[in-house]
């Protein structure tokens, strides 16, 4: 059976070897047509003891192993497969500009990478990144010549147990256990070049005013000479919708009317295409960039959340994103799409994103398919009162707020799962700091600050129960009097200066974790590691798992009148957990009609 295994992994090696991997554009909505994709075959070094610098190995001209690059050193589609602990890995390999991008800015840019980097071309130091799932770059033009081969060397350092870094379920452990997994280590996401004027567009935010019928467009331009102008273009289809252009000013929204506006939902996920055009004084384009947008409207109104002005219900499913072969990272595109469609035909209209800041491609399949997200942190591994930890956090969270804000379907943020810790008010302080950072940064959208755990000042409040029998978690939500809401062992004891808010019924209530059912007929096998489990006492056959699940789900939505939506745990397997609607390999389970039959249940004072 092993030597099988590793045939197979030699096998998809050697087909990753000759196909470039993850070889579509890693950023749709802020496109350009200049760009190299640098994934596919690095040369690559486990560095164990972290002592790689002082070997030089900066200056290296190649590695003894070699590895597939988006795919991390865990994963069985690096080429690697390396389960344990890593404390560094060095990674290796040529670039070359287009003789064609003369006189342009050159920027090397990372999806993402666990979790401390530090970029070298031919031995000299670029720069150094804190946090392992938001997006960076850097301007290398100073370090590269046009159409000369240069050494690229990126060295990472993780350090999971250390409490200072955002790791999500990574296993803290040396296997996976309970609902921890296998760990990321380096580069897990798209690397590129591409090619921007020293005047272009760095970013936009883009807000959706439906009631006036309007975008309105706050641009970042790298740099902005007297006399330069922004274009921007809306069309459908063909078909031109809207043109603006006013001068180039620095974080000046730009307001550009679209009357009659198709609005984007998850029955209907129009979106207009969008053109960028940053051009000179003379009329001369210098940048130009494809996006899109989606006209929705998300906002809080009484204890109802409403999308594009109407009260809608959330039938969510919880979300982790791992893959068999590919650990954090989609094996492909396709992949991406494929877990939408899945979950469509499950009956969800949605997902929460959990414990892992998906990619920017997932966003664009959701955006395309009409799938709401809710974006939440990894942040699990971190000590919150900790001040480091805290610093780390609260940069790399910023920064994933700005890069995902534009798409439609992402309408909530979750910057932290059941956080308990209460050993002082630094705790308190921390979650309010965030939420206030990220209501700044984009009110546009309703911030759950903690999934479950304390209620921390949010916008509404998600709770937690797997409770597995539907009257009893019927009566444990609502008894007549008050909402569940569950408290740590240690809220009790918090000092009476701490900002812990607890929920008064004012606002909406989410039950964004139930289920996580496991069928003993479905699963009959055992995870090798440490057993397979579910909440609860397994159901015994498929029957009694469709009776356990329609029983939980009318539960809440017996309460439509207090609670407005709620979210499944889980979509798939996650190795030993084993109580996805899904197998881990993507495989169905169950009887998806009658599972989206349960789902889809009439939830009492929504439209269906």
């Amino acid at each position: 059976m092993k030597s099988t295994i590793l045939s197979i992994a030699a096998l998809l090696f050697a087909v990753a070897s000759f196909a470039q991997p993850r070889a579509e554009y890693p950023r749709p909505q802020f496109e350009r047509a200049d760009w190299v994709n640098l994934n596919g075959e690095w040369s690559f070094t486990l560095d164990l003891a972290n002592t790689g610098a002082e070997r030089d190995y900066y200056n290296s001209k190649g590695f003894d192993q070699k590895i597939i690059v988006p795919f991390a050193p865990e994963s069985d589609l690096s080429g690697i497969g390396h389960k344990e602990f890593i404390n560094a890995v060095w990674y290796q390999r040529t670039i070359q500009v287009p003789a064609a991008w003369s006189g342009k800015s050159i920027k090397l840019n990372f999806g993402a990478v666990y979790y401390e980097s530090e970029v070298y071309i031919d031995g000299k130091f670029v720069g150094r990144h804190y946090g392992g799932s938001d997006s960076f770059a850097y301007d290398i033009t100073e370090f590269v010549a046009d159409g000369k081969a240069h050494n690229l060397v990126v060295h990472a350092v993780s350090d999971v147990r250390g409490g200072n870094q955002p790791a999500g379920k990574q296993s803290s452990k040396l296997n996976s256990y309970g609902c921890f997994y296998t760990r990321t280590t380096g580069i897990w996401q798209t690397v590129w070049m591409e090619a921007v004027d020293k005047q272009g567009l760095e970013r936009v935010q883009v807000l959706t005013d439906i009631d006036q019928s309007q975008i309105v467009v706050t641009p970042t331009f790298y740099s902005v000479a007297n006399g330069n102008r922004l274009a921007i273009t809306v069309k459908d289809g063909a078909k031109v919708v809207s043109k603006v252009e006013v001068n180039a000013v620095q974080g000046l929204p730009v307001v550009v009317p679209v009357k009659k506006a198709k609005l984007w939902s998850p029955e209907s996920p129009f979106l207009y295409d969008v053109v960028y055009e940053v051009k000179d004084a003379a009329g001369k384009v210098l940048d130009k960039i494809d996006a899109y947008v989606g006209m929705r409207k998300i906002h809080i109104d009484g204890t109802k959340i409403y999308l594009n002005n109407k009260p809608y219900y959330q039938r969510l499913v919880l979300d982790q994103g791992f893959y068999p072969d590919g650990v954090w990272t989609a094996p492909s595109d396709e992949a991406l799409k494929q877990d939408i469609v899945m979950s469509k035909e499950a009956g969800f209209n949605g997902a929460r994103l959990h414990q892992k800041v998906f990619e920017e491609r997932f966003h664009y399949w959701a955006d395309k398919l009409g799938y709401l997200v809710w974006g939440e942190m990894a942040s699990w591994g971190k000590t919150s009162a900790n001040i480091e930890a805290a610093r780390n956090f609260i940069p790399e969270w910023v920064n994933i707020v700005m890069r995902d804000r534009n798409h439609p379907a992402l309408i909530i943020w979750t910057p932290f799962n059941e956080e308990w810790e209460v050993p002082d008010n630094q705790m308190g302080r921390f979650l309010t700091d965030v939420y206030n950072i990220t209501r700044q940064i984009d009110p546009s959208r309703p911030v759950n600050t903690v999934s479950g755990g304390l209620y921390a000042p949010s916008d509404f409040c998600t709770t937690h129960s797997y409770q597995q029998d539907g009257e009893k978690l019927r009566m444990q939500l609502f008894d007549g009097e008050k909402f569940y809401q569950p408290q740590g062992p240690t809220a009790k004891d918090a000092p009476s200066a701490m900002t812990f808010l607890y929920y008064d019924g004012k606002v909406p209530y989410i039950i964004d974790e139930f289920g996580g059912i496991k069928c003993a007929e479905a699963n009959p096998a055992k995870d090798e590691r440490t057993g397979s489990w579910g909440y609860g006492n397994a159901a015994v056959t498929k029957e009694d798992f469709y009776k356990r699940l329609e029983s939980q789900v009318k539960a809440i939505i017996s309460h439509s009148d207090k609670i407005c939506g709620f979210c499944y745990t889980q979509l798939t397997d996650v190795e030993q957990e084993q109580n996805g609607v899904y197998y881990f390999n993507r495989e169905k389970k169950y009887d998806m009609d009658r599972v989206r039959a349960i789902f889809q249940m009439a939830a009492e004072g929504y439209e269906q």
